[in-house]
């Protein structure tokens, strides 16, 4: 039965990093959670130029580094960004991230890097709330000093916030799926979507197999109550899930086992 959205355990998964934001989102009760429709940061034709810019930028920087560093290089940058302004790196510095002002006398920076350090301390609304994910990569893994680290620090809760909204819904959806036909298939489809959709810092921080172990559960086609590959690889079920279960665990496959068939829930 997929009922919840469990931790992954601790080797390496990068469902672990968006897990780990989740918790502190979900602790954190001072934290407005509301999603806004759109970012406040666009409340004025001025804002939105200077963020616009600084994301332009930014985007050019994210491309150079895409591209000069391999996908391990990658995911080892995204682990040690989330280190920084995620874990008890954070929280030992907080003082010195919340003195922290940007090199600018331009007004609309300084307010909005103010509002970031009060929504870190709980008392504001998160000046990304509502920003699409890709911009939402951009600001956390730039370290050009562009942005402060709790702006950094705010784009990352941001992006987990929505991703953990993404996963509610979806591990719903897949529960629906099993329940009516006994398989997942459109669930993988789904992640394998999301997946693509995301920034390729983000995309590092997956297994490399990640893309082609979806596609071959798509294509599988297995119906987990009848136990049979309807998809066109009909290969052994079991020697698929043994050989996801010993990689590296995440959302997709931490619910299944080659010896326990999931549990069907009763439709009410």
């Amino acid at each position: 039965m997929i009922n919840s959205i469990s931790n992954p355990d601790e080797r390496g998964s990068a469902l672990t990093v968006k897990e780990t934001m989740t918790t502190i989102l979900s602790e954190n009760t001072k934290i407005d959670q509301r999603t806004s429709p759109r970012p406040s940061v666009a409340s004025g034709s001025t804002t939105v130029s200077t963020l616009a810019n600084q994301l332009s930028e930014a985007s050019l920087r994210a491309h150079a580094r895409d591209a000069r560093l391999t996908r391990l290089e990658l995911g080892s940058l995204a682990r040690n960004t989330i280190n920084e302004l995620a874990s008890s790196t954070y929280t030992s510095n907080k003082s010195k991230h919340d003195a922290e002002v940007p090199e600018t006398d331009d007004p609309t920076l300084l307010a909005r890097a103010k509002k970031a350090t009060l929504y870190t301390q709980g008392h504001s609304n998160n000046p990304f709330s509502g920003m699409p994910m890709d911009q939402l990569a951009l600001i956390t893994y730039d370290d050009s000093d562009t942005f402060t680290v709790n702006e950094r620090r705010a784009a990352l809760e941001e992006s987990a916030k929505q991703e953990y909204a993404w996963r509610q819904k979806v591990v719903a959806q897949a529960e629906h799926e099993y329940n009516t036909t006994g398989k997942l298939t459109k669930f993988f489809q789904s992640a394998l979507n999301h997946y693509k959709d995301l920034p390729q810092i983000v995309q590092a921080e997956y297994p490399s197999d990640y893309e082609s172990r979806l596609n071959e559960l798509i294509a599988l086609d297995f119906n987990y109550l009848t136990h049979v590959a309807e998809g066109k690889n009909k290969f052994d079920i079991e020697s698929l899930i043994l050989k996801i279960l010993n990689g590296d665990s995440n959302l997709l496959f931490d619910k299944f086992s080659a010896s326990k068939q999931p549990e069907r829930r009763e439709q009410a």
